[in-house]
């Protein structure tokens, strides 16, 4: 079984999960940019973070077999904050970069002013840029959020398919599959959607534009999230290719339209010398 994570915030994660996801069977990751649960002071501090994303831990995971690819954006939580708004300007330095599969996490949190301007400038960006959009839908009146969120993009021009709706419910899934954009499912431990609801939502709706990830970040979470969902669809009575898929072709298929996805296999880890700007994976040996 293969799998691709089409959203996961491995900067938060160990190299024990990296492992573990290696050994279910992970071998490609998108880490879309968020926020790092307190408020960032400055725009600067953003530059820092798209470095890290870009480079140090496309390393990291490549250490441990896994191909990782990114989104860049201004998230919609710190789209409200001032002091972190002026990183819209710095934006197009990073969407130009190797492994920048998509402009995102955009979107709402709270469906302000604010989030409203960002979202749209960003978007302008994803057609400026040519990139898909990852699309955060806000956590509370999800319905709501979910068709302002699709007036949203209606209006900026970019086409649906180029597009991806996250964090999905039973509630809002039939409306965005009538919109034409791609249909993201966060699987967690206890809030959002769990393996069995994913998989009765799979079997009402079909696998046709449904991407499915474990969204893993400093919170309770869970990094084999997707693994676990692909052994409950074949439980539900889904066959292997289905799992294939939901769980690898159609985040292939999404991230693919950068034209900047790399999904050359990668040995697992073996101890390795290698090194990012002199730092490596592996610490001293045992004294």
């Amino acid at each position: 079984m293969r799998i691709f994570d089409p959203h996961i915030h491995m900067t938060s994660r160990t190299t024990d999960d990296y492992e573990a996801m290696h050994a279910a069977g992970v071998r490609a990751v998108v880490e879309p940019a968020f926020w790092l649960g307190q408020p960032r002071t400055s725009a600067d501090s953003f530059a820092d973070y798209f470095d890290a994303l870009i480079g140090w831990e496309r390393f990291r995971a490549a250490q441990f077999g896994i191909r990782h690819h990114c989104t860049i954006a201004l998230n919609p939580k710190e789209a409200n904050d001032p002091r972190c708004t002026p990183v819209l300007e710095l934006l197009p330095r990073y969407l130009g970069k190797d492994g920048v599969v998509a402009v995102g996490e955009v979107g709402y949190d709270s469906m302000t002013p604010e989030e409203d301007a960002a979202f749209a400038r960003q978007l302008e960006l994803a057609v400026e840029f040519g990139l898909p959009a990852l699309v955060h839908t806000p956590h509370r009146d999800k319905a709501a959020g979910t068709a302002r969120t699709l007036a949203v993009v209606r209006e900026s021009g970019l086409a649906p398919e180029r597009v991806a709706v996250d964090h999905l419910n039973e509630v809002t899934v039939k409306e965005v599959l009538d919109s034409g954009c791609w249909m993201g499912f966060s699987i967690y431990p206890d809030t959002k959607m769990d393996e069995t609801r994913m998989v009765a939502i799979l079997q009402q709706y079909g696998t046709d534009r449904m991407l499915v990830n474990s969204a893993a970040d400093w919170g309770r979470s869970d990094v084999l999230k997707t693994a676990k969902t692909a052994r409950a669809m074949l439980d539900g009575g889904f066959s292997e290719s289905d799992v294939d898929k939901v769980l690898w072709q159609n985040p292939v298929d999404f991230y693919g339209q950068s034209g900047r996805l790399n999904l050359e296999e990668l040995p697992g880890f073996s101890p390795s010398a290698e090194t990012f700007s002199g730092n490596s994976v592996l610490r001293g040996g045992r004294q």
